[in-house]
């Protein structure tokens, strides 16, 4: 069974910055897509970024482009999700997944972590 824990999250004020990390064990090589989504209080879950852990291809949100900044340690066996120039409508859950499909739908990534609080105050 895939896990994926993540951790990372705090509260930091507008600005500043936070990396998240996704550790992913038992993960078969066919599972090789990596998303990083976010749901804010009464809003649906979103995309905001993904890797593809092979070949290391990545793509963003535009929300989060110029100022997010996925990558993977092979040796640790995550994915991190380097965060700058933060802003409150930042502020969200953030849920690392994984799945073997290249998507920004989240209905094709089949595997989630519990998720890591961001909060970012103004």
């Amino acid at each position: 069974q895939v896990q994926l824990i993540e951790s990372g999250g705090g509260l930091v004020q507008a600005g500043g910055s936070l990396r998240l990390s996704c550790a992913a064990s038992n993960r078969p090589s066919s599972i090789d897509f990596i998303g990083w989504f976010r749901q804010a209080p009464g809003k649906e879950r979103e995309f905001v970024a993904r890797i593809r852990w092979s070949f290391g291809w990545t793509s963003y949100s535009d929300s989060a482009k110029g100022r997010f900044t996925i990558s993977r340690d092979i040796g640790k066996n995550t994915v991190n999700l380097q965060m700058n120039s933060l802003k409150p409508e930042d502020t969200a859950v953030y849920y690392c997944a994984a799945g073997t499909t290249w998507s920004t739908s989240l209905s094709l990534y089949g595997y989630w972590g519990q998720g890591t609080q961001v909060t970012v105050s103004s």
